[in-house]
């Protein structure tokens, strides 16, 4: 598919690039985007979470009350799940929430993500640009001209630039990643994606191995 090479004013170069159809035009395999954004969700959670059990909770185990003749049930100490204080029954201990995806299943996922872009219509291109200093007016300014000033927007960048990325690190509505950080999850978080023509031929390659 061709697409249309914008500057960073938003006017058209009268250039287009073309677009794999390997990578951007495949049918959606909606089983495998599920399971990377489920990967990588589950990545994120720390797994600390603890509560205390029965062994673990401070108190006497001192018997509280004899065994017959109380009229209530039968009880041992006072840290006994039942009672206020007591110690949790099967309560979550830490644990690494992170599970293994095959790399084709992975790479199946993207394509299918940067697919699902192009079908809504929501990729746009653009020259590469860099900035002289971190200058977050100057990111907005681009924005402004893309006409993604009030959108969520994925800038993927061919190598790291870190003026781009530093221009853009107070804005939360827009992320910075170069086509090797990419991952499903961030393709499909943003309402638009703006490729730098230099990360053209990273995406293609990286999803083609």
């Amino acid at each position: 598919m061709e697409v249309k090479v914008l500057n960073i004013n938003g006017k058209e170069t009268g250039r287009k690039v073309q677009l794999s159809d390997s990578v951007f035009a495949i049918e959606p395999n909606k089983h495998a985007v599920y399971l990377d954004v489920k990967q990588y969700l589950a990545n994120q959670r720390q797994g600390t979470h603890k509560a205390k059990e029965r062994a673990e909770v401070a108190g006497s185990t001192r018997k509280i009350k004899k065994q017959k003749g109380t009229g209530t049930a039968r009880a041992g100490s006072a840290k006994n799940p039942l009672f206020k204080g007591g110690g949790t029954v099967f309560g979550p201990r830490p644990r690494s929430y992170s599970f293994k995806l095959n790399k084709t299943v992975k790479r199946l996922a993207r394509k299918s993500a940067f697919s699902i872009k192009a079908q809504e219509s929501n990729i746009i291109v653009v020259e590469d640009f860099t900035f002289e200093a971190p200058n977050t007016k100057n990111f907005i300014n681009v924005l402004k001209a893309l006409g993604l000033e009030n959108k969520k927007s994925l800038f993927v960048l061919g190598d790291t630039n870190k003026n781009v990325y530093l221009s853009s690190r107070n804005l939360k509505a827009s992320n910075v990643l170069t086509s090797s950080e990419l991952s499903t999850y961030a393709i499909l978080h943003a309402n638009n994606l703006v490729l730098l023509e230099g990360s053209l031929e990273g995406i293609e390659e990286n999803l083609s191995k």
